[in-house]
């Protein structure tokens, strides 16, 4: 198992045991990890339901969603900038002067 399965492992069973506190079955923390995909997302999850002590299962799939959103949201807005800077380093070519003076 490498590391990143372990930590993966780990932070899926610490939602599993936070499911399982409010009386969920751990099949729904296997859901909810599925969902989420990712150690970081995973852990946030687990926090909110030690922290907020959810009363529904709703209210643990809206943070769940709300999760999700917000990492699209950071990988749009990380892609954003990524080609704000390629545009920007192409308006400040070599290239792109020649380019102006061909025209």
């Amino acid at each position: 198992m490498t590391s990143a399965q372990r930590l993966w492992t780990l932070s899926r069973n610490q939602l599993a045991k936070a499911v399982s506190c409010l009386g969920y079955p751990e099949e729904f923390a296997d859901l909810l990890a599925k969902q989420l995909g990712s150690p970081k997302a995973i852990d946030r999850l687990a926090s909110y339901i030690w922290q907020a002590h959810p009363d529904s299962v709703e209210m643990i799939v809206d943070e769940m969603v709300a999760i999700q959103e917000e990492i699209a949201a950071w990988r749009e807005k990380k892609e954003y900038r990524e080609a704000h800077e390629r545009y920007n380093t192409w308006l400040n070519s070599e290239e792109r002067m020649n380019w102006d003076m061909t025209i």
